[in-house]
């Protein structure tokens, strides 16, 4: 499953070369895997550091739940791998795309309807190996569970998107397959919706992902999903069901519609015109429904409702009202995904300078940045 060590210590070499020569050069480069994320963040025309060379399983203990692999891995080979041990990644990271790596699941650190019970991609890294802007090969944390001392440092990489270092390699902890899995659906209003959800989260019930489908007048379809023991799923269906009227779904089905909840398959998603942005609202457990002047009339809540997602308008001055609405409700937003005639130089995050008590976060990444990157080998701008 590994690479040879000839064709290892050949890919480490070839990428110091190239990260130096940017160093020298005062440019940057903009680092890549199968690219099907590369939509994501704030474009840039740099150059491509092609991490696919870098491939490989380096290590896998089963028994150990750590999985340790080259950045350049296909996630799909990954996930197989673990299927074959019945062990899964329990972040569920989206793929958008058969291409996918590990190393650019990492450094988007997003994660997918799992999230809202299992934590974030970035609860599940153990240890990272880099390659910072001066071409040094660095390792921090390890390949055990509890292993960790000083800064964690490489809870830093999920979500940078390849602007702090280049992903070398990354140790993940893994989780069995739950032994049994439940999906309940049925037709209820937002309000209730996200009132029951909240509900049901302070409860002891094996609750694994939930969706909540529906249009700005409030109408939808809300479904749940169970996981976990036998005995905990038979006995969560009748306290859910004492409050709503659902019906489960075949296995089959259920398992197509979580996939294409995190891929983005679904109808919802793809209805996004030339004009339009696709917004992820990022809100807290208690915020009540939220309308958007001119949004379209499918709208998808996931984790309980606090990720959100929205098609409107693409223009700033829309961004600009939804991002005063979330921040009004302790949130945030992203401009996801746009349309072919929005410029790609737009501003896709909120930034910390708007957001409330964050000039210290900024201090703080200013100085990490400085720090693993002093020549802006890495400054693409791609997270502002």
């Amino acid at each position: 499953m590994a690479k040879s060590v000839a064709n290892v210590h050949a890919s480490i070499a070839d990428f110091r070369e190239q990260i130096l020569t940017a160093a020298q050069n005062k440019t940057a480069l903009s680092i890549e895997g199968g690219g099907t994320k590369a939509w994501y963040g704030n474009a840039n025309t740099y150059p491509k550091l092609d991490t696919r060379a870098y491939s490989g399983i380096l290590e896998y203990h089963p028994e150990e739940l750590v999985i340790t692999a080259c950045a350049g891995t296909p996630l799909s080979e990954i996930e197989a791998v673990l299927a074959e041990k019945n062990q899964i990644l329990a972040f569920e990271p989206p793929h958008f795309g058969s291409s996918a790596t590990f190393g650019g699941t990492v450094a988007a650190g997003l994660a997918g309807p799992g999230r809202i019970s299992m934590g974030n991609l970035r609860d599940f890294v153990l240890g990272t190996r880099l390659m910072n802007g001066q071409g040094q090969d660095l390792t921090f944390g390890g390949k055990v569970i509890k292993n960790v001392a000083g800064y964690d440092v490489s809870r830093l990489i999920p979500g940078s998107l390849g602007t702090l270092s280049l992903l070398l390699e990354a140790s993940v902890k893994v989780l069995p397959k739950p032994a049994a899995t439940s999906t309940l659906r049925c037709r209820i209003a937002q309000v209730q919706a996200l009132q029951l959800l909240n509900n049901w989260a302070g409860q002891p019930l094996p609750l694994s992902a939930s969706s909540w489908i529906g249009n700005h007048q409030g109408e939808g379809e809300l479904t749940i999903r169970l996981s976990g023991a036998i005995a905990a799923i038979k006995a969560a269906i009748p306290i859910i069901g004492a409050a709503v009227n659902t019906i489960e779904l075949d296995p089959k089905v259920a398992a197509l519609f979580w996939k294409d909840l995190r891929e983005h398959q679904l109808a919802s998603f793809n209805q996004l015109g030339a004009d339009q942005t696709l917004y992820r609202l990022a809100l807290p457990a208690a915020c009540g429904p939220l309308i958007v002047p001119q949004m379209n009339d499918d709208l998808v809540l996931e984790w309980h409702g606090q990720q959100r997602w929205i098609t409107a308008p693409g223009d700033d001055a829309t961004f600009a009202a939804i991002k005063q609405m979330a921040s009004s409700n302790g949130g945030h937003v992203t401009r996801f995904k746009q349309g072919s005639n929005i410029n790609p130089a737009n501003q896709r995050f909120t930034l910390l300078s708007e957001q409330a008590n964050s000039r210290a976060l900024e201090l703080v990444q200013e100085r990490l940045r400085s720090a693993f990157d002093p020549a802006g080998v890495f400054a693409t701008s791609r997270l502002p």
